[in-house]
């Protein structure tokens, strides 16, 4: 049987329209001798007409009047003068909803050095590396920037994209400065990102595996028995190094998972160390490619009574290439070139680079030196040192030197030095793209435990209680640090200053240049394990469970805050401009805020105690960058081991119902 279809209704009719042409002599007749009326006598007919409406015509009047009296301030104003008004407005929201008002203060609000200023206001210019993240990913080429002549045909504000159709009317024509940049979208990216970390996030994957494989049954043949073999040690976590692209992981079981930062899924599983690997290191493709102009970016030639051959001699071509040993001006090494381009929030477009150096980054990546593909640089307890092309998974080199455990590894930025640390008591430097063994650093008395680099400089801390600073290039000890009566177990480096901790449950911090000490810092109960130094700020966090923050303003080292953070130890730390990002045994990882504009307004007066567990307390300092907690990152769990992140990506390491997990989750908009 047919189905039929109820009837469409008809449309509703259109409002009535009035016409009030009108040919009548009377009206002609009543409006003019209205308008010869004096004001006063205006006014009074104009009240008489209206005590004799009715009220469906008093309707008509208010309707009629009412849009007669909108009046739209912002275009009766210069732009100028509409800009400056607007700068006033520092909530985003308040402008997106501005911006749908009219045609007109649409195209008013996407002034590029409004949006400027609103990224300067809610510091998203602090944070050099997220400007350069967002350059690479969104501007893949050098915007044009033409140069027009006054008079030529190509004048015209239409021909001249950096030219707002707003000012030519008036005939105002300003260039503001560089706005080749895109203010608008990096703003809106970088909110929506922030925004991101403070809610949720994306959980990308979620991987398991078995602490403990399954035992063999000795029955069976070919089977190894339970104290044979390389995986019967446990896949615990003991590393990480993550960028943009890759997070790689370093096992006890002498495995390396390498994982995709964008997706979350699990790429590659290098196998080849024979024990358990403690130390990883990640090299970013690309970079400043190696060039004869620029000598110092190259491997020094090492020290002659130690160093050993090359290796890249017997190289397949494929692996040549993966670590960059290109003739200098091919194609494949000028894609990889970069472009140059102003700073966009530094006056004059230069920023100020740092006099000693990049310090290494805390997720464990470093600058590539322009090779098109990332490396992964390991070690562990079977004393070797290894180069994986993270593509192909391919070993591209096995560097023999060490005679006990590697413990600890950094790679320098842009130069393709890594620097080895082990448990006989000497620090060895590496050149991992040619496969080479270039300097024996010796000098400590026990097992180097920690190690750090900026620039051309080493800095080392060892169970014999001492720091020591490397030259890279020359392998001259320049200082050795003297002052702690217990193991050293983590050392953190910037290029000005050091920063030591250690079994003693103090820190101290060293002067880069002279060796000489400039505070011993005090505040944690038990080992002090983890460090981070930015530009203003030295972070600490300690078996005790406490996470402290000390000012560097002005070499006060004041304490900033105290944060009870976990009930166990802290098994990560990492901070950046914006976060604080903290992990612990008690298996919770748990994400702060700095919050600079409150810590400002509170002055150097007391503050409130942060909540969740994250008081404040110690000497505070106008402007000091208190921080908040936000909120726990992930489920808790039974620990957790490792916890790294980017501006876009965190991986959480921890252990749940007897299994290794990994958790990456995304806050890409």
């Amino acid at each position: 049987m047919p189905i039929i279809p109820p009837p469409t209704p008809a449309p509703s009719p259109p409002p009535q329209q009035y016409s009030f042409a009108s040919s009548d002599p009377a009206i002609a007749s009543h409006v003019a001798a209205f308008s010869s009326l004096p004001a006063s006598a205006r006014r009074q007919h104009l009240y008489a007409i209206i005590q004799e409406c009715t009220p469906i015509e008093l309707l008509f009047l208010s309707t009629t009047i009412a849009p007669m009296l909108k009046r739209d301030f912002l275009r009766a104003l210069p732009p100028e003068v509409s800009l400056y008004i607007l700068s006033f407005i520092d909530d985003p929201r308040t402008l997106a909803q501005a911006a749908l008002v009219s045609k007109y203060w649409n195209e008013l609000l996407k002034d590029e050095y409004l949006w400027k200023t609103m990224c300067i206001r809610h510091g998203f210019s602090r944070d050099a590396h997220a400007v350069e993240a967002y350059r690479r990913e969104h501007m893949r080429d050098p915007p044009p920037v033409p140069v027009f002549q006054e008079g030529s045909p190509n004048s015209s504000s239409e021909a001249d994209p950096r030219r707002s159709p707003l000012f030519t009317p008036r005939g105002l024509q300003p260039r503001p400065p560089n706005t080749s940049f895109p203010y608008r979208k990096f703003f809106i990216y970088e909110y929506l990102r922030t925004s991101n970390w403070l809610n949720k996030g994306r959980l990308l994957r979620v991987h398991r595996a078995p602490l403990h494989p399954p035992a063999p049954d000795p029955t069976m043949p070919g089977q190894l028995g339970p104290d044979h073999g390389p995986l019967t040690n446990p896949a615990i976590p003991t590393s990480i190094a993550i960028d943009g692209q890759w997070v790689v992981v370093g096992l006890a079981n002498s495995r390396i998972h390498i994982f995709s930062a964008r997706t979350g899924v699990l790429s590659r599983t290098l196998v080849g160390h024979e024990s358990g690997v403690w130390a990883v290191a990640l090299i970013s493709e690309g970079g400043d490619p190696l060039g004869p102009g620029d000598p110092s970016r190259f491997a020094p030639e090492g020290d002659p009574l130690v160093a050993t051959p090359a290796q890249d001699g017997s190289l397949p071509p494929a692996l040549r290439s993966a670590v960059g040993l290109e003739k200098p001006g091919s194609p494949q090494r000028m894609r990889l070139r970069k472009w140059s381009i102003p700073d966009p929030f530094v006056e004059g477009g230069k920023a100020e680079r740092p006099r000693h150096g990049k310090p290494s980054a805390p997720g464990g990546a470093s600058d590539g030196w322009g090779q098109p593909n990332a490396l992964v640089v390991s070690g562990g307890c079977d004393k070797e040192l290894r180069v994986w092309d993270v593509k192909s998974g391919f070993c591209i080199y096995t560097l023999r030197g060490h005679t006990s455990t590697i413990r600890c590894l950094k790679v320098l930025h842009g130069r393709p030095l890594a620097v080895s640390g082990s448990r006989d008591r000497t620090v060895r430097v590496w050149d991992v793209q040619r496969g080479r063994l270039l300097r024996v650093l010796e000098g400590h008395t026990q097992s180097v435990r920690c190690l750090d680099v900026c620039g051309n400089r080493i800095v080392s801390g060892s169970y014999d209680c001492t720091c020591r600073v490397w030259d890279v290039d020359s392998g001259a000890c320049l200082h050795v640090l003297r002052g702690h009566f217990h193991q050293i177990y983590t050392v953190a480096f910037d290029g000005v200053r050091i920063a030591s901790g250690g079994l003693d449950t103090t820190v101290r911090v060293w002067d880069a240049s002279t060796g000489a000490c400039l505070a011993l810092l005090q505040g944690h109960t038990a080992l002090v394990c983890q460090l981070q130094l930015t530009p203003t700020m030295l972070a600490t966090g300690g078996s005790d469970g406490r996470v402290i923050t000390f000012s560097l303003k002005g070499n006060s080292f004041a304490v900033v805050q105290r944060l009870a953070a976990h009930d166990s130890s802290v098994s990560g730390l990492q901070l950046d401009e914006r976060f604080l990002v903290t992990s612990g045994n008690d298996g919770r990882v748990r994400l702060y805020e700095f919050e600079f504009e409150r810590a400002a307004r509170a002055g150097s007066g007391g503050g409130a105690s942060g909540s969740a567990g994250g008081g404040a307390g110690g000497t505070r300092g106008v402007g000091e960058a208190q921080c908040t907690f936000v909120r726990d990152m992930c489920e808790p769990s039974e620990s957790v081991w490792k916890v790294a992140y980017t501006r876009e990506t965190c991986a959480i390491l921890s252990k749940k119902s007897g299994k290794m997990v990994v958790e990456i989750w995304s806050f890409k908009p």
